[in-house]
């Protein structure tokens, strides 16, 4: 297993991700390269990468994930945010590799009322765009909870989007647990029927990244909404109907042997996260 968490690069860069990841006793994290809601960032000479990069290795963290921010929107009909939303992300693929990651995970995008064959579409040509023949990191595709208009929260969205890029070979998926429990799988009873599905579907060899999350919704309920691992009522901001024992199942599951799974669960308030706590629970400790 490789687990971790989202964490901050506020301060000194990776160096300060790393720093972090290591209190939480993480084999592996992920971070945005600045907030997510803005395309303010650092000069990539202010990131202190080679030292991240050197206490990465101290303490043996490998393969840690870069998150794009939520404002690219490769799906939008408009044509300044669709722009926007390529020269945006051809940055930050640039930036995932002078930092040393192989992963950049995206939300695919949202329609806002095209459609969704148009909206897939619109993905494809911006991915077409996008991808250079020889990078070397992968777009790693989310898998979403399919609320509003948002796409890719079925597996005939992501195979969709393969069959239409170019260079599909540099495409990879990311799989969130809260997404794909919200969007209708059965993860929770049959997470290996999942799996064959997807393999059907997409291919295995495609599945490079997950997101680790409880979830505060039914199955199908479309809300995206994460939970802490286990939560009830009585102990956090809700019930997560997911539960501990079939997050194990994922996380010790050959299917994510050797992969970065990230946690993404609620902080309990502005100072206080269950990081630490979630993944010695995962680990069985």
């Amino acid at each position: 297993m490789k687990l971790g968490s989202h964490v901050s690069v506020s301060g000194k860069g990776l160096l300060s991700a790393v720093k972090e990841s290591i209190k939480y006793g993480s084999d592996t994290f992920m971070i945005y390269t600045g907030a997510p809601q803005n395309t303010i960032r650092k000069k990539i000479e202010d990131m202190s990468i080679e030292e991240g990069l050197k206490l990465m290795k101290e303490h043996g963290l490998s393969d840690f994930v870069v998150h794009a921010p939520y404002i690219i929107n490769l799906a939008s009909p408009n044509d300044e945010t669709f722009k926007m939303s390529i020269e945006f992300l051809k940055k930050e693929i640039l930036r995932t590799e002078a930092m040393g990651s192989n992963y950049i995970v995206i939300h695919p995008g949202a329609h806002v009322g095209s459609g969704e064959e148009e909206g897939l579409k619109r993905i494809s040509e911006g991915l077409n765009q996008v991808i250079e023949k020889d990078q070397k990191v992968f777009i790693t595709l989310e898998t979403m909870a399919g609320k509003g208009t948002e796409l890719n929260y079925c597996f005939e969205h992501t195979a969709y989007i393969l069959e239409q890029v170019k260079y599909n070979e540099k495409l990879a998926v990311c799989f969130d647990t809260c997404h794909v429990h919200d969007a209708g799988y059965d993860i929770i009873n049959d997470f290996d029927g999942v799996m064959e599905s997807f393999d059907k579907i997409i291919g295995l060899e495609r599945l490079k990244v997950f997101h680790i999350n409880g979830s505060l919704n039914k199955r199908g309920a479309k809300k995206d909404r994460h939970a802490n691992l286990g939560a009830t009522e009585e102990n956090s901001k809700g019930k997560d109907y997911i539960g501990v024992d079939a997050i194990k199942y994922i996380v010790h599951h050959e299917v994510a042997k050797g992969k970065p799974c990230i946690l993404e669960t609620p902080w309990l308030d502005k100072k206080t996260n269950l990081y630490k706590e979630e993944i010695a629970l995962l680990r069985g400790v």
